[in-house]
């Protein structure tokens, strides 16, 4: 067990002394399953980077058997918070099937460890017909974050699921059996949010339904970014910026359907400088992203993994415009897996089937797709001749939603 393997210093690390996070991931864009033994490796050798107060993974496709249904995992403080949770679901979704989240005993977890329960959910058959079931479910999921005591959805995806909690790495890692787990993408986060108490739902990842977020920064846009969200329905209750990036960028791709490139534009968008030194559709264009999704313009120190499943299993790694938190890209020999992290030793610790290295550019996004393998490597400037055809003639409209399901 890798938790059992990890030395840590004998008086431990200074907890005041941290300002980084580490972040990996990796996709095998053939679809191969393996277990998580290798993403474990991976975020449990950058330990200068974690202080033992949270970690967390996610994982996708590990539910096919139940593909179809939203997975909802649950934090609950006891066993009346799941009543209530269970009660308020039964009255607004189909509950298809439900669980305990299965762990292993763990004594390193921090106490004290919340009851941990799954939910597989169908929205009602008249709600499909009335509206968007994403829409609907993300409604829900709102609610209960914001308005049901001792509750909070960690995650809330089809055929994925996040697992986090208040502790090393290695340690949550062992405590949910990550090593266990079979799939062909996981993300991994250690340390903890930098404005958010040392809780189980504040650690990483970031979910909402299929798109999932880890995160090494801080964004100085963070009140701006939730004022804008909140116009679109998103209620954040977390109070930290990770849960902002999350809802923007589920409201950019998911929503708005801005293609990935796009979407990146919007969110770190270059400086006016060099937007002014293109021309025609080049500079219009730039010029339309940058005026429309200002709000959404994330500002600050960052570097972010994107995890999603819809409309294609993708897998994107984005930096801040001048690079002030660092990301690291790799394949394996062949291209058939591909890895983002914080630090090339976490890629290296994977051993010789690492073939390529590189650090992509500030600012511009790697975006990795399953079966089509890297669609960017992030070394080329948006707006290259051969991506203007991505653009969409223009964004489709989007409104508030409705009051939340009460």
């Amino acid at each position: 067990m890798y938790h059992q393997e990890i030395v840590k210093p004998p008086k431990g690390y200074d907890r005041r002394s941290f300002d980084a996070c580490g972040i990996s991931a990796f996709m095998n864009v053939d679809g191969k399953m393996e277990s998580g033994e290798k993403i474990v490796k991976m975020i449990t050798t950058m330990m200068d980077r974690e202080n033992g107060l949270g970690a967390g993974f996610a994982i996708y496709g590990i539910f096919p058997d139940r593909k179809d249904y939203f997975c909802f995992q649950m934090l609950l403080d006891d066993e009346e918070a799941k009543r209530r949770v269970r009660d308020y679901l039964s009255r607004h979704t189909m509950i298809v099937d439900e669980e305990p989240i299965p762990t292993r005993e763990t004594p390193a977890v921090r106490q004290p460890i919340p009851v941990l329960w799954r939910f597989f959910l169908s929205p009602l058959e008249e709600k499909k017909r009335e509206q968007d079931a994403y829409d609907y479910m993300m409604r829900i999921v709102m609610y209960i974050n914001a308005e049901i005591d001792g509750a909070f959805c960690m995650s809330s995806g089809k055929n994925m699921a996040v697992f986090k909690g208040n502790g090393w790495s290695g340690d949550v890692a062992h405590f949910y059996a990550i090593d266990e787990i079979q799939s062909y993408f996981f993300m991994a986060h250690s340390r903890f949010p930098t404005n958010t108490p040392g809780w189980w739902g504040g650690a990483h990842p970031f979910n909402l339904f299929d798109l999932s977020i880890i995160h090494n920064g801080e964004i100085t846009s963070y009140g701006t970014n939730k004022r804008y969200v909140e116009m679109f329905g998103y209620r954040c209750t977390l109070m930290t910026d990770s849960e902002v990036v999350t809802y923007i960028l589920d409201l950019l791709i998911r929503r708005q359907k801005l293609p990935l490139q796009v979407a990146c534009m919007a969110a770190a968008p270059a400086y006016h400088k060099v937007i002014e030194s293109h021309e025609g559709e080049k500079l219009s264009f730039w010029r339309l992203i940058r005026e429309t999704y200002r709000p959404a313009m994330i500002n600050g120190p960052f570097s972010i993994c994107v995890g999603m499943n819809e409309p294609t299993p993708a897998l994107l790694g984005l930096t801040d415009r001048k690079k002030l938190r660092p990301l690291i890209a790799a394949t394996s020999r062949g291209g058939r897996s591909v890895f983002l992290s914080s630090e090339e030793c976490a890629v290296r610790i994977i051993g010789e089937e690492v073939e390529q290295v590189w650090a992509p550019l500030a600012g511009n996004p790697v975006i990795v797709e399953k079966g089509s393998g890297i669609v960017s490597k992030g070394e080329t400037p948006p707006l290259a001749d051969h991506q203007v055809k991505m653009i969409p003639k223009a964004a489709p409209e989007d409104s508030a939603l409705e009051h939340p399901v009460s």
